[in-house]
């Protein structure tokens, strides 16, 4: 005969949702991280021992200053760098407020899917030569696009309660 589990305390009960509530990822933690992913990105698209330079058999692009590997794998260039940073100063700036890190999750969320799906496109996987937006750079904009949306649009986007202070 199986035996159901006791049932948890109701202190044990409220100390728990308490931890999940504090722990959830809301737009101002999403906003903090994607902030640090896009200024660590940006500034090493500029270090050569982090980003080696592209190959010759990378396709052309028109602004090739700083045209860089990061890892090997994702193509960087001056201007795609520059909006790293930019994008990175904003999220650790909205996350200082949480209508602004959701504003800045729904940004992030609808720039990004402009760049996968311009990305998926060969003709236009270089921004028409302006930056490199091919290969590996359209799954992780994929990635990027999806997180940000939780945070812009999904249970991210939820203001969390306050705890009542006790009496």
């Amino acid at each position: 005969m199986l035996r159901s589990p006791a049932p948890y305390s109701s202190h044990k009960q409220k100390l728990a949702v308490a931890v999940q509530k504090h722990f959830r990822m809301n737009a101002r933690s999403i906003a903090r991280i994607l902030g640090l992913l896009f200024l660590v990105a940006g500034i090493a698209g500029f270090l050569p021992w982090i980003a080696p330079a592209a190959p010759f058999t990378a396709p052309v692009i028109t602004l090739d200053t700083a045209y860089r590997l990061i890892g090997g794998v994702f193509a960087v260039n001056i201007a795609h760098d520059l909006v790293h940073l930019f994008f990175g100063a904003w999220g650790l700036l909205a996350a200082l407020r949480f209508k602004g890190a959701v504003t800045y999750c729904r940004t992030v969320t609808w720039v990004y899917l402009v760049l996968v799906v311009l990305g998926a496109i060969p003709i236009t996987n270089t921004l028409f030569g302006i930056a490199p937006i091919y290969g590996w750079d359209v799954a992780l904009h994929a990635l990027l696009l999806l997180v940000a949306a939780y945070g812009g649009y999904g249970r991210g986007a939820q203001e969390p309660e306050e705890p009542a202070l006790p009496a």
